[in-house]
Parts: structure tokens; C-alpha cells; sequence
């Protein structure tokens, strides 16, 4: 199907060094840090560009396993949360949804966010982590 790429430059020593992270279409060029990824300093971090990607391919999916079975989505939002513990070790994702989709019920909505947890492929490539969990929400239309 497609091959996308991203580049990291890193200068210097762990603590001491930055680095900045470009994606190939030019849509993002971020700067990180030993201070954005283990502290809270400015710029961005692996962690980050993890959850946007996970939260994004999430959401396509169920879009496309609500309509699949269908329930066409008006609006799907979806945010993770990747946590970097000692180690380090990404050691769990939580991916909160929620969703706006005319005519199904929250158990239906429920079924059918927890197939897509499964079946997106960024959730399998990251079936290494060792808890992934779902929290999924229905709202009125």
C-alpha cells in the first residue's frame, strides 16, 4: 500500500544534546530534548509523536468499522496517553474516544471501539506494550 518515513537528528550527549524530528511531507519539524521527553520542558518527544499516531489511526478505524457495520460516524475524537515509566519502558496507552454516531447505542458503540482497539495498525504494532486500554463514550447528536 504506502511507505511513510520520518527523520530524527540528534547533536550532543543524552542530557546535554536536542535533536529535532521531520516528517517526510514537511507537516511537522519538532524540535526534543532530554527535557521534552523525561521532563517538562519545551518541544516534543517519541511518546508524543506515539500517541498522535495512535490516536489517529485509531480513529480512522473505528470510523471505518462503525460504517462498515452501518453506523457512519458524523465526528470520532479520540486522545492517548502513552506513559514512558523507569526503565525506560513504554508500559501502557490509554486511548480515550468518544464519538457522535446517529442511531447506535452505547453498548453497539462499545462492541464495536473495542474491535477497532484490536484491529488498527498501530495498536498492533505496538502489542509489545504491555497495557492498552479503552475508555469509549457516546454523545448526542
Amino acid at each position: 500500500m504506502t511507505v511513510r518515513s520520518a527523520q530524527a537528528l540528534w547533536n550532543g550527549t543524552l542530557r546535554e544534546g536536542d535533536g529535532k524530528v521531520r516528517g517526510e511531507s514537511g507537516f511537522f519539524d519538532v524540535p526534543y530534548s532530554f527535557g521534552s521527553r523525561f521532563e517538562e520542558a519545551k518541544g516534543s518527544n517519541p511518546e508524543e509523536l506515539i500517541a498522535a499516531a495512535h490516536a489517529g489511526c485509531f480513529s480512522m478505524f473505528l470510523s471505518a468499522q462503525l460504517t462498515k457495520e452501518g453506523h457512519p460516524p458524523t465526528r470520532i475524537q479520540t486522545t492517548a496517553k502513552v506513559h514512558l515509566e523507569a526503565g525506560p519502558t513504554i508500559t501502557r496507552i490509554e486511548l480515550e474516544t468518544e464519538g457522535v454516531v446517529p442511531g447506535i447505542d452505547q453498548a453497539t458503540f462499545d462492541t464495536i471501539a473495542l474491535r477497532a482497539k484490536e484491529g488498527c495498525p498501530v495498536s498492533k504494532a505496538l502489542a509489545a506494550v504491555e497495557t492498552i486500554t479503552l475508555s469509549s463514550r457516546l454523545l448526542a447528536d
